[in-house]
């Protein structure tokens, strides 16, 4: 099967309802990492699919720096998303970097997904 921009929009918009749904039950009951890593997984396959839309393999590209840096150059207005608090950006999308128990940096994740998601939308390109 050709993975094309659309699976990956696909991907992502799936790993962020998840991350949305772990996100929402009570404090007590969230299961971090999975906020963490559905998040971290939202924001690569919403980077590569636009990178696939631009016809630019995203494989060669292993950090969600690497695959933000490759859309901003396609895309200035990127420049919109603050990834800075998103704490695995330089991490290779195999870590278990998503090992946060505090709620605010599990937000962190989450809103960083969120935003782009928000942000692709708004620019009309998902």
């Amino acid at each position: 099967m050709k993975i094309t921009a659309n699976t990956y929009y696909n991907q992502a918009s799936q790993k962020l309802k998840e991350a949305n749904d772990e996100y929402n039950r009570p404090e007590e009951d969230i299961v971090s990492y999975g906020v963490c890593k559905n998040s971290q997984f939202a924001i690569e396959n919403f980077l590569k699919g636009y990178l696939m839309e631009h016809e630019i393999d995203p494989e060669p590209f292993d950090t969600i720096n690497s695959l933000y840096a490759q859309c901003k150059l396609l895309n200035s207005r990127f420049e919109e998303i603050d990834l800075t608090e998103f704490g695995c950006d330089s991490n290779t999308f195999d870590s278990n970097h998503c090992n946060e128990k505090e709620i605010e940096k599990v937000n962190n994740c989450y809103e960083a997904a969120d935003k782009l998601d928000t942000f692709l939308r708004r620019e009309k390109i998902i």
